[in-house]
């Protein structure tokens, strides 16, 4: 996968040491003097250390305000702070370390102040065994949510919630990547960045085709969490935000990740937000001033945890000329098999409210690694193309990644299906897919598609040779797919080891399966079943037993 940023393409140990002692002023406090000579600050992590929160001053003024792991006695990886920008000759680093110096020691001593460089380059180089090869993912630091997805002029964008300062969740920021084909992506320039109202929590972004515009919305999450917007003028590569942020409050405590999206039969912008475990609607002749309309959810789906990261869309019914719409409700925790996960309802909407068809819990996919869910806005052909983060809160932290955690899925296409009638979500995999079908090979690829064609029930195993192994298991006459990770790599985690179940609505003739070097998805070829899974084997799988079916396998060269 081609990855850039900017001009950040050389070695990290090119920077020079930074001789000047740190200020110190207490037990926990110091301050760090910075002469402006490169344009990076390349700062040491240390994973296993409590957040250090260090303020940025130029010229008395805070010009910034970060969280970072400094290292004490080991470091793990540098990160880059970008210091040219401030425009200043010197820099004061102003730092307070959370930890208790029982465990870490004496201030003074701590290796950060020895290892902290500067630069005018930064790695980003691969470093890391089980970084996918064709599922996008950071170039480096922590990503969780997709936000703010569209299409426009042949440019699908990408943002998501990301921690440009370290690899586990904290300094909520919108990173930005772009694609032509939905495979191969190029990191942009970071999007959006926090201010003074709070970090940039989840949102999504609108084609403003009146106006020919990108309009970004997204919480910031401050003492409270209310609704912002920023506009792009130049199709999404910058956006300014808007001067009477925020556009929308409340004295909800989780009150988030707005969902925008234009009603044409209505007339007007239409905005879900996540709001406790319901979502609540509102509409906008401008995208400026909001109108409460309704809420949803009460009595209705799984309430275990907090309700997030809303889409709404009206879909084509398979076979009929029918058309109905659909709410997707990411929820965490409350999944099928802990943690989080994305349920979805069937219903119809007015402009004003969603009604629900029907009152049991449906999951759009049913392994333990899809989150967050949504769509893009304004894709061709009126497609609904949906990406996931591939993780769960139980673990995304503690993966056995460093230069980077987190992926997200292989992007799907949506639609609904009728079966004994219900009506439900079809996930069927995004056509351009088929483009990364690369030479039939013998031998399991660490990156490849397996597809197999099935005679009934099958069992599928991909193993390795030290006894580790993955087994999916079709069982035609219960009508469910399984996916059994007990028996692979795990020591991060006890809430890693799993065998998640599917339903399948009706038969399954052909399995498409995705693997790449940490995750497995499967699919019902018709789009009937999904199941998305991460895998750390300690070495690659490269041995696959079949029973019952004929597998075909393709590598993937991306």
């Amino acid at each position: 996968m081609k990855r850039i940023l900017l001009t950040i393409l050389a070695v990290v140990t090119a920077g020079l040491a930074m001789a000047q002692a740190p200020l110190l002023l207490g037990k926990n406090h110091a301050m760090k003097r910075v002469g402006v000579e490169d344009r990076y600050l390349l700062l040491p992590v240390q994973e296993r250390e409590e957040y250090a929160a260090i303020k940025v001053l130029a010229n008395n003024q805070q010009v910034q305000a970060l969280n970072v792991k400094l290292a004490v006695d080991h470091v793990d990886y540098y990160v880059p702070l970008d210091i040219e920008r401030f425009g200043a000759g010197e820099l004061l680093l102003d730092i307070f370390f959370h930890g208790d110096r029982r465990f870490t020691g004496a201030m003074k001593d701590f290796l950060c102040w020895k290892e902290m460089k500067q630069s005018n380059t930064f790695d980003t180089k691969n470093r890391e065994k089980y970084r996918p090869v064709y599922h996008h993912t950071p170039v480096y630091g922590w990503m969780n949510d997709p936000n703010g997805m569209f299409y426009k002029d042949g440019v699908y964008h990408l943002f998501y919630q990301w921690n440009p300062y370290g690899s586990q969740w904290e300094n909520m920021t919108w990173g930005h990547s772009t694609s032509r084909d939905l495979i191969h992506w190029t990191a942009q320039p970071t999007a959006i960045e926090a201010d003074a109202l709070g970090t940039i929590f989840s949102g999504s972004c609108v084609v403003d085709k009146q106006q020919d515009r990108v309009v970004a919305f997204y919480t910031s999450a401050g003492q409270s969490q209310t609704q912002s917007m920023a506009v792009s003028k130049d199709g999404g590569k910058t956006f300014e935000k808007f001067s009477g942020n925020p556009v929308l409050v409340s004295t909800e405590e989780d009150f988030r990740d707005p969902k925008v999206m234009w009603n044409d039969e209505v007339k007007r912008w239409i905005m879900v937000l996540a709001v406790g475990q319901e979502m609540h609607f509102y509409s906008s002749a401008n995208l400026k001033d909001w109108k409460y309309e309704s809420a949803f959810g009460k009595e209705y789906g799984c309430h275990d945890g907090v309700w997030e990261c809303p889409d709404l869309m009206k879909l084509p019914v398979r076979g009929t000329d029918k058309q109905k719409w659909m709410l997707i409700c990411n929820i965490n925790p409350g999944g099928p098999f802990g943690g989080s996960a994305t349920q979805y309802f069937i219903g119809d909407f007015d402009g004003h409210k969603f009604t629900c068809d029907h009152k049991d819990t449906r999951w759009m996919d049913y392994g333990k690694d899809h989150y967050a869910t949504v769509t893009f806005d304004n894709a061709p052909e009126g497609r609904r193309i949906a990406l996931a983060w591939m993780s769960n809160w139980q673990y995304a932290n503690q993966v056995p990644t460093k230069q980077y955690r987190s992926a997200n899925s292989v992007p799907r296409d949506l639609d609904l299906f009728e079966y004994n009638g219900q009506t439900y979500c079809g996930v069927t995999p995004s056509k351009e897919l088929l483009s990364l079908r690369g030479k039939v090979v013998k031998t399991l690829p660490q990156a490849g598609e397996i597809v197999v064609d099935l005679k009934g029930s099958t069992e599928i195993t991909l193993s390795n040779a030290l006894g580790e192994q993955v087994v999916m298991v079709y069982d035609a006459s219960k009508r469910t797919f399984s996916m059994d990770r007990t028996r692979t790599y795990a020591s991060f985690s006890e809430a890693f080891p799993c065998v998640t179940t599917s339903p399948v609505y009706g038969d399954i003739s052909q399995l498409r399966i995705f693997i790449d070097r940490c995750s497995i998805e499967a699919f019902d070829a018709e789009g009937r079943m999904a199941m998305t899974n991460l895998v750390f084997p300690s070495e690659p799988y490269n041995n696959i037993k079949v029973k019952g079916g004929k597998v075909t396998m393709y590598q993937i060269e991306n």
